[in-house]
């Protein structure tokens, strides 16, 4: 079974590089992509997901808030933040709104893992965000109750 993504980035050229990365894997169904916040929440409601990777800053909804909207609209979707920041503050912001994973996008490669990681239940943080002291347990880390 396909673990189906949705992708949210105002950059199509950046877009069309992650479908092209993550359709090298035969588990991940790349099935929507939105440009803004709001065409991710519609997406969302429409194709019902397993995943969504979403940048934090795109027009006319940001990802902070597109995720409470996503949560809303489908509860068991797995958030990923794929964002050129890599300041824990924002990781945690993320996370404190409901995302599971958070991967910079210089670290772009690393994202079949974190959807792998956050559908199996556990949150996934790249290498710069995590901090090496951290890397051993970035991907083994199980989420509150799971």
């Amino acid at each position: 079974m396909k673990n189906r993504v949705v992708l949210a980035d105002d950059h199509k050229l950046f877009r069309e590089a992650l479908r092209n990365m993550l359709q090298r894997h035969a588990d991940i169904e790349v099935v929507g992509e939105a440009a803004d916040g709001v065409e991710a929440v519609e997406l969302v409601r429409s194709l019902q997901p397993d995943v969504v990777v979403t940048d934090i800053r795109m027009p006319r909804l940001n990802g902070i808030v597109a995720i409470g909207q996503l949560l809303a609209a489908l509860p068991a979707l797995k958030v990923i933040v794929l964002s050129a920041n890599s300041a824990r503050i924002f990781a945690s912001e993320m996370l404190a709104a409901g995302a599971r994973g958070y991967v910079t996008k210089s670290d772009a490669e690393e994202l079949p893992h974190a959807i792998r990681a956050v559908v199996n239940g556990l949150e996934y943080f790249s290498l710069e965000v995590a901090g090496t002291d951290a890397a051993p347990v970035r991907a083994e880390r199980p989420i509150d109750g799971a």
